[in-house]
Parts: C-alpha cells; sequence; structure tokens
C-alpha cells in the first residue's frame, strides 16, 4: 500500500511542490488507486500529481471525508481530468448548507452544486460503512463518540429554515486492512480522531493499529484534549501518526 501526500498546508523548504490549505491523498492499494479528498482547488493536485508520475485517468475512486471547501473544492478540476465517470463516495448530507457567521456570513461547504456533480461522476452517497475494494472501507458516520471529542467549531447549517449549529455528521474516514495492521485515513477528524479509531476496530474487528494519517483538527485543542488523544493512542497501540 502507498499514500501519496498530494497537497497540504506546507509543501516544504525549497520544495518543487505546491502548498494549499486543505489536504488531498492518493492511496494506491492492491491495485486500486483512491483519490482522498481533492484540495481547495485543482491546481495544486494536479501539478503535484504530474511531478510524482501519477496520472489523473487512473483514478479509480474519489472519497470526499466531509463538505468543507478546502476538502472538496478541486473536485470538479480534478473529474474533469480523469475525463470519465468514476464513483465519488461520500455522507449524504455533504451537499447541505454550510457556513459561518464571523467575521462574516460565508458559505464553507462543497462549492458546487449537487447537479453539477452529477454531469460528471456517479455520486455514491451513503452515511453506512461498506467495503470500497478488497481490504479498504469507509468508516460511514461515526455514532459512538468519545466525551471529550466534543466539535466546537462555529459552524452552522439551516434547518426548517432556522439556522442551527452545525455537528458535521458527515465526517467519515477511510480504513485499509494491510498485513502490518490497519491505517486509517482521515481528512478533519471532526468525529473526533480517537472515536474515528475505536469505530474502525469495531468495524473491521483488527486491533493492531499500523498508522493513523491525516487532519486530526487539534490545533485549536486545550491542553486537557490533546493528553487524552494521546493517552487514547498509547492505549490503542497506535504505532505510527
Amino acid at each position: 500500500m502507498k499514500i501519496y501526500t498530494l497537497a497540504e498546508d506546507y509543501a516544504g523548504y525549497e520544495s518543487p511542490f505546491l502548498a494549499q490549505h486543505g489536504i488531498s491523498f492518493l492511496i494506491e492499494h492492491k491495485g486500486v488507486k483512491l483519490l482522498f479528498d481533492t484540495g481547495q482547488n485543482a491546481q495544486a493536485v494536479l501539478y503535484n500529481m504530474k511531478l510524482l508520475g501519477l496520472k489523473p485517468s487512473e483514478i479509480d475512486y474519489i472519497f470526499l471525508s466531509h463538505c468543507h471547501y478546502d476538502h472538496t473544492g478541486g473536485l470538479m478540476g480534478i473529474l474533469k481530468e480523469i475525463g470519465r465517470r468514476i464513483p465519488v463516495i461520500a455522507h449524504p448530507a455533504i451537499f447541505r448548507k454550510h457556513f459561518v457567521t464571523k467575521p462574516h456570513l460565508r458559505h464553507v461547504g462543497v462549492p458546487f452544486r449537487r447537479e453539477d456533480v452529477e454531469k460528471h461522476a456517479e455520486l455514491f452517497l451513503t452515511g453506512e460503512p461498506f467495503q470500497i475494494s478488497n481490504g479498504m472501507y469507509s468508516t460511514g458516520e461515526i455514532l459512538e463518540k468519545e466525551g471529550f471529542e466534543r466539535m466546537e467549531l462555529e459552524v452552522y447549517t439551516l434547518k426548517d429554515g432556522r439556522i442551527v449549529r452545525d455537528s458535521l455528521s458527515d465526517d467519515m474516514s477511510v480504513v485499509i486492512e494491510t498485513s502490518d495492521g490497519l491505517v486509517i485515513v482521515s481528512g478533519c477528524s471532526h468525529a473526533g480522531i480517537v472515536s474515528i479509531v475505536k469505530h474502525s476496530i469495531r468495524l473491521t474487528g483488527v486491533e493492531r493499529i499500523k498508522a493513523v494519517v491525516g487532519g486530526f483538527h487539534l490545533i485549536d485543542a486545550n491542553d486537557e484534549r490533546i493528553g487524552k488523544t494521546i493517552e487514547a493512542f498509547k492505549d490503542l497501540g497506535v504505532e505510527e501518526v
């Protein structure tokens, strides 16, 4: 199995690669290539793929971990570069209104309409966990959450004409079974990275965690939450982060 980082916030000193706020990974496993998130726009992702000798036309699936624009914004440009209809896997709620109000009202969800995406791809929208390919799974929606992993982002959605706090229930991850244990790939871990790891163990029945890769969204977390996350990783035997 290989995981290529196609875009993230930092490209490295004197690096030939482009960086942008957001994340995009390419996962190769048993002959299947899955693009995990698409960054903020397609430019950096496609540029970095070219430098790595990777062809967009060989991508088999696209997986969107959640609605945020810095994980979905490159979708349309990448689909057009792929040049054929492939499945785009995501939660059914991914196209909802999703916005912040500080410092002003701003949409921060998927920057495309569902109808526009359907012109170029086959949407596969489900919150259920399922096998994408041999040994590679979508976690589906994370329902059982650790008490200390409360989602504290000030983001909102509309429900029956009312503005309500958005719990980001569409947050999903990918789990890969390898001979060395599970590799768990997360976009932002809005569901809580410890909750995601425990869910992955229940889903697969595999207790060895080879690696946890991706965004954990602990940048504004207090010391207590970070400490509890570290202790949980130790207790779960996470080998690499």
